[in-house]
Protein backbone atom coordinates (compact mmCIF):
# COMPACT_ATOMS: atom_id res chain seq x y z
CA UNK A 1 0.00 0.00 0.00
CA UNK A 2 1.48 3.82 -1.02
CA UNK A 3 1.56 6.42 1.59
CA UNK A 4 -1.36 8.08 -0.66
CA UNK A 5 -3.27 4.83 -0.39
CA UNK A 6 -2.77 4.76 3.58
CA UNK A 7 -4.06 8.07 3.74
CA UNK A 8 -6.94 7.97 1.59
CA UNK A 9 -7.93 4.67 3.99
CA UNK A 10 -7.41 5.92 7.60
CA UNK A 11 -10.46 8.24 8.94
CA UNK A 12 -7.84 10.64 9.99
CA UNK A 13 -4.20 10.53 8.75
CA UNK A 14 -2.93 12.88 11.64
CA UNK A 15 -4.53 10.00 13.57
CA UNK A 16 -2.14 6.86 14.36
CA UNK A 17 -2.15 3.87 11.89
CA UNK A 18 -0.38 0.85 11.37
CA UNK A 19 2.10 0.38 8.54
CA UNK A 20 2.36 -3.12 7.63
CA UNK A 21 5.76 -4.72 6.10
CA UNK A 22 6.39 -4.16 2.74
CA UNK A 23 3.85 -0.79 2.31
CA UNK A 24 4.87 2.58 1.31
CA UNK A 25 6.31 4.18 -1.45
CA UNK A 26 9.16 2.20 -3.11
CA UNK A 27 11.44 4.31 -4.65
CA UNK A 28 14.80 3.16 -6.73
CA UNK A 29 16.98 5.57 -4.59
CA UNK A 30 20.68 6.60 -5.82
CA UNK A 31 21.37 2.60 -6.42
CA UNK A 32 19.44 1.52 -3.58
CA UNK A 33 16.03 0.64 -2.79
CA UNK A 34 14.24 3.22 -0.34
CA UNK A 35 10.31 2.94 1.12
CA UNK A 36 9.15 5.66 2.05
CA UNK A 37 6.66 5.07 5.11
CA UNK A 38 5.58 8.07 6.99
CA UNK A 39 6.16 11.17 4.71
CA UNK A 40 6.37 14.98 5.96
CA UNK A 41 2.56 15.30 4.54
CA UNK A 42 0.61 18.57 6.18
CA UNK A 43 3.47 19.32 8.29
CA UNK A 44 4.11 16.27 10.16
CA UNK A 45 7.17 16.57 12.31
CA UNK A 46 9.03 13.34 11.37
CA UNK A 47 9.36 11.28 8.19
CA UNK A 48 10.39 7.41 8.53
CA UNK A 49 12.41 5.72 5.59
CA UNK A 50 13.05 2.15 5.19
CA UNK A 51 16.14 1.36 2.97
CA UNK A 52 17.94 -1.96 1.72
CA UNK A 53 20.98 -0.78 0.19
CA UNK A 54 24.06 -3.19 -1.38
CA UNK A 55 27.06 -4.25 -0.05
CA UNK A 56 29.81 -0.92 -0.30
CA UNK A 57 26.92 1.48 -0.78
CA UNK A 58 27.54 4.77 0.86
CA UNK A 59 26.12 8.10 0.37
CA UNK A 60 29.35 10.63 0.51
CA UNK A 61 29.67 12.66 3.14
CA UNK A 62 26.95 15.45 4.67
CA UNK A 63 25.23 17.14 6.83
CA UNK A 64 21.92 17.51 7.82
CA UNK A 65 21.52 21.44 8.75
CA UNK A 66 18.11 21.41 10.53
CA UNK A 67 17.30 17.62 10.72
CA UNK A 68 18.08 14.86 13.10
CA UNK A 69 18.65 11.25 11.95
CA UNK A 70 17.73 8.33 13.70
CA UNK A 71 18.87 5.10 12.29
CA UNK A 72 18.11 1.47 12.96
CA UNK A 73 20.18 -1.61 11.70
CA UNK A 74 17.30 -3.47 10.89
CA UNK A 75 20.00 -6.24 9.33
CA UNK A 76 23.22 -6.88 8.06
CA UNK A 77 26.10 -4.47 9.38
CA UNK A 78 27.27 -0.44 8.54
CA UNK A 79 30.08 1.14 8.95
CA UNK A 80 29.20 4.78 10.74
CA UNK A 81 31.37 7.63 10.37
CA UNK A 82 31.46 11.22 11.36
CA UNK A 83 34.39 13.11 12.04
CA UNK A 84 37.40 11.23 12.93
CA UNK A 85 35.12 8.45 14.44
CA UNK A 86 34.52 5.20 13.14
CA UNK A 87 32.18 2.38 14.42
CA UNK A 88 30.37 -0.64 13.27
CA UNK A 89 27.31 -1.39 13.59
CA UNK A 90 25.08 -4.89 13.38
CA UNK A 91 21.69 -6.04 13.08
CA UNK A 92 19.64 -4.04 16.13
CA UNK A 93 22.30 -0.92 16.48
CA UNK A 94 20.52 2.13 17.01
CA UNK A 95 22.51 5.10 15.60
CA UNK A 96 21.73 8.94 16.98
CA UNK A 97 22.89 11.53 13.76
CA UNK A 98 22.17 14.78 14.88
CA UNK A 99 21.58 18.26 12.81
CA UNK A 100 24.60 19.87 12.06
CA UNK A 101 27.44 16.86 12.60
CA UNK A 102 28.53 15.41 9.29
CA UNK A 103 28.24 12.10 8.77
CA UNK A 104 28.24 9.13 6.54
CA UNK A 105 28.61 5.10 6.30
CA UNK A 106 29.29 2.17 4.38
CA UNK A 107 27.13 -1.56 4.02
CA UNK A 108 30.13 -4.21 5.10
CA UNK A 109 27.16 -6.91 4.46
CA UNK A 110 26.16 -8.01 1.10
CA UNK A 111 22.57 -6.39 1.93
CA UNK A 112 22.00 -4.18 4.90
CA UNK A 113 17.64 -3.39 5.65
CA UNK A 114 17.77 -0.15 8.14
CA UNK A 115 14.98 2.53 9.17
CA UNK A 116 15.86 6.44 9.34
CA UNK A 117 13.77 8.35 11.03
CA UNK A 118 14.44 12.38 10.37
CA UNK A 119 12.82 15.11 12.45
CA UNK A 120 13.39 18.80 11.62
CA UNK A 121 14.45 21.06 14.57
CA UNK A 122 12.76 24.18 12.99
CA UNK A 123 10.80 23.14 10.45
CA UNK A 124 9.04 19.89 9.00
CA UNK A 125 11.55 17.22 7.89
CA UNK A 126 12.66 17.32 3.92
CA UNK A 127 14.14 13.98 3.84
CA UNK A 128 11.43 12.22 2.43
CA UNK A 129 11.29 14.79 -0.54
CA UNK A 130 14.71 14.59 -0.94
CA UNK A 131 14.13 10.86 -1.76
CA UNK A 132 11.48 11.09 -3.79
CA UNK A 133 12.86 14.18 -5.59
CA UNK A 134 16.02 11.78 -6.69
CA UNK A 135 14.66 8.65 -7.13
CA UNK A 136 12.14 6.84 -9.52
CA UNK A 137 8.87 4.82 -7.82
CA UNK A 138 8.76 1.09 -8.59
CA UNK A 139 6.31 -1.28 -7.49
CA UNK A 140 9.11 -3.53 -7.33
CA UNK A 141 10.63 -3.50 -3.63
CA UNK A 142 14.00 -5.04 -4.72
CA UNK A 143 16.87 -3.10 -5.49
CA UNK A 144 17.94 -1.67 -8.76
CA UNK A 145 20.49 -2.20 -11.27
CA UNK A 146 23.14 0.16 -10.67
CA UNK A 147 23.49 2.98 -12.67
CA UNK A 148 25.23 6.34 -12.95
CA UNK A 149 24.63 8.96 -10.29
CA UNK A 150 25.40 12.84 -11.24
CA UNK A 151 26.88 13.87 -8.18
CA UNK A 152 26.37 17.50 -8.98
CA UNK A 153 22.66 17.33 -9.28
CA UNK A 154 22.62 14.58 -6.15
CA UNK A 155 24.41 17.70 -4.33
CA UNK A 156 22.05 20.87 -5.85
CA UNK A 157 18.94 18.84 -4.64
CA UNK A 158 20.28 18.01 -1.22
CA UNK A 159 20.71 21.88 -0.74
CA UNK A 160 17.09 22.29 -2.06
CA UNK A 161 15.88 20.06 0.77
CA UNK A 162 18.67 21.36 3.80
CA UNK A 163 21.92 19.27 3.29
CA UNK A 164 25.02 19.66 1.76
CA UNK A 165 27.47 17.22 0.28
CA UNK A 166 30.96 17.97 1.84
CA UNK A 167 32.63 14.74 0.09
CA UNK A 168 32.56 11.93 -1.65
CA UNK A 169 31.44 8.55 -0.63
CA UNK A 170 33.17 6.23 0.84
CA UNK A 171 35.86 4.28 -1.19
CA UNK A 172 35.50 0.51 -2.29
CA UNK A 173 35.56 -1.83 -0.19
CA UNK A 174 38.09 -5.01 -0.29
Amino acid sequence: MTIQQLNETADDPTQPHVIAKGDGDHIHFLNHLATRKITAAAGGSMVATEFLAPRGFGPPLHVHHDEDELMVLLDGSIEFRSGDTAEMGSTGATVWLPAGIPHTFQVHSETARFLVVSAGRTNAPAFDAFVAELGAPTDRAALPEPGPIDPGHVAAVAAKHGMEILGPPPGPLD
